[in-house]
């Protein structure tokens, strides 16, 4: 009898664990992790640590971290991005050294080959890849400004790679003895709904400050698999031609008849960052940093030419907004500072690209550009409004699981949102732009009293438009500004540092923010996004029917 009363208890307590381990994950020291299926949580504000402040000042042009090592055509500042799939890898470096002043010639590309020789890991580097080359300027129609020319940027893409593979691999011209040393990497694994990528570095608004170092060193100590910088890269646009910088250009340098940049920044930059993407794949969009205005209205032009994209191979027409796989997830690439419009090219690429793909083979589908939709600091509060009403419906009409922002200097995480309203089918909003710029962190929120901006002060000034009134409905009716931390925002802190996301299953993905000011391996915000296809379905692959 005794056993016969004790079984329904024992069945009772397997399901209640059963439900426990569905909606909770459990780590290593029996603590359990969030998950998005407890949510939505109420609003927190971490208090700001005043006694951490980080070190908000740039690297000098002498400091050895950003120093020139190699001689004539031996390639420096070497970087891999990723192609659309598994196999096939993007190489860039520079030879030859810059110029800037007031004479400047271009150096001449065709001096020197753009040759990877390569081949997998334990055997000989015996395949060779040829690529291109080009040179950029930076120039200024006015008096007493200093022109810009670029050494020679070569991109070489490798094809026909074997996934989860390590290769090794060395760069530029053998015909002139002028080769790099011997570098390695790992391709992504293939598309499929069992394969992802270990670990996912997320950094935005980096810069080449004291912090930055730090945010690096802790991401170089998480092993990433692939770093998304998710704009704002140099901040070279903070400097006058002379070199001369500022932590604030336009309450510095208020009266230049152009926004100045000081393009040897780009190069530091390049140096100091080789040691890690040299190895690990780095993909990059554009911020508002990368804007960089020139003679006859020349934008993007150092970000466009520095950096290599699989635009071409995603069916995009621009460097500023692009598409590509790694494993089982498959990343939206889009341009906060170029059209969004319903009509442009942007927003038509993005519908193909979206139409085209096979949720049962990414089943992960993640969005980034830089100004965010959903964010509660004062500092750029709402700017992006017209680009969230121009393709908010469409992310969400194709199940976009999680958004990485930046360009606000702190850190944000949103409970699943759509349209301002709590939603469980909605994405994950994350805002990461605490990389560490000169620019200092961002620590006002605009749900403060006293802090909410004026409508006529928001709108971005570079895509202009006007879009962000006030709420006509839910608790912040008739305002600009909610009165309080906002129900959509799950978690907010005024820190440094950076996050890494480790995609488990189909259906589950570990997101782990870590602060600059913490030990290694502690966390300041981690929480497990579950996905839930069954409840929240996405618009199926569009198919041709041969007949």
């Amino acid at each position: 009898m005794g056993l016969v009363l004790l079984f329904p208890s024992i069945v009772t307590l397997t399901l209640f664990l059963l439900l426990s381990i569905l909606s909770s994950v459990i780590v290593d020291g029996g603590v359990p992790i969030p998950t998005t299926l407890d949510g939505p949580f109420k609003p927190v504000t971490v208090p700001l640590d005043k006694s951490f402040r980080g070190n908000a000042v740039d690297l000098p042009d002498t400091d050895p971290l950003v120093q020139r090592y190699v001689e004539g055509f031996q390639p420096e500042q070497i970087s891999l991005s990723l192609s659309t799939s598994h196999s096939s890898v993007w190489i860039s470096w520079i030879t030859g050294e810059f110029q800037i002043g007031d004479n400047i010639e271009p150096l001449d590309p065709e001096t020197v080959g753009s040759i990877v020789q390569y081949g997998r890991f334990g055997r000989s580097i015996n395949r060779q890849a040829v690529g291109y080359s080009l040179v950029y300027s930076q120039l200024y129609p006015f008096e007493g400004l200093q022109n810009y020319t670029s050494g020679i940027i070569h991109h070489v893409r490798l094809t026909g790679l074997r996934a989860n593979t390590l290769y090794q691999y060395q760069c530029g011209d053998p015909s002139l003895s002028a080769m790099s040393d011997v570098h390695y990497f790992r391709t992504m694994p293939v598309s499929g709904p069992k394969n992802y990528p270990s670990r996912i570095a997320v950094v935005g608004d980096l810069g080449l400050t004291y912090n930055t170092t730090s945010t690096v060193n802790h991401m170089t100590s998480n092993h990433p698999d692939l770093i998304l910088l998710v704009g704002d890269a140099s901040y070279a646009n903070m400097y006058l031609t002379n070199g001369t910088g500022s932590d604030c250009y336009s309450c510095s340098f208020s009266n230049t008849p152009i926004h100045e940049t000081y393009q040897p920044r780009w190069d530091y930059w390049g140096r100091y960052l080789q040691p890690l993407i040299s190895s690990v794949p780095i993909m990059v969009i554009e911020g508002n940093h990368e804007i960089e205005s020139q003679a006859e209205n020349k934008t993007f032009v150092a970000y466009s030419s520095r950096f290599a994209f699989p635009s071409d191979e995603s069916g995009s027409s621009s460097t500023l907004y692009y598409s590509f796989n790694a494993g089982g997830i498959h990343f939206i690439m889009l341009g906060s500072y170029v059209s969004y419009d319903k009509s442009g090219d942007q927003y038509k690429w993005l519908e193909k690209d979206l139409a085209s793909l096979d949720r049962e083979v990414t089943p992960w589908l993640v969005a980034t550009w830089h100004a965010p939709w959903y964010s509660t600091y004062k500092a750029h509060y709402r700017e992006a409004e017209c680009m969230r009403v121009e393709m908010e419906d469409l992310l969400y009409k194709y199940g976009v699981d999680i958004v990485f922002n930046g360009h606000i200097h702190a850190y944000e995480r949103s409970n699943r949102v759509y349209n301002y309203t709590l939603d469980p089918c909605g994405p994950v909003h994350i805002t990461v732009g605490d990389g560490g710029n000169r620019e200092k962190m961002a620590i006002t929120h605009a749900d403060e009293p006293g802090n909410c901006p004026e409508p006529s002060t928001t709108p971005d000034n570079f895509m202009g438009g006007f879009c962000a009134f006030n709420f006509t409905s839910g608790p912040a009716a008739g305002k600009f500004c909610w009165d309080q931390q906002p129900d959509y925002s799950a978690f907010r802190e005024s820190s440094f540092g950076h996050g890494i996301l480790e995609v488990k299953n189909e259906t589950h993905a570990l997101w782990i923010w870590h602060r600059n000011q913490d030990y290694y391996g502690n966390t300041g915000d981690e929480i497990y996004i579950v996905r839930q296809p069954d409840k929240c379905p996405s618009v199926k692959p569009e198919r041709v029917h041969k007949t």
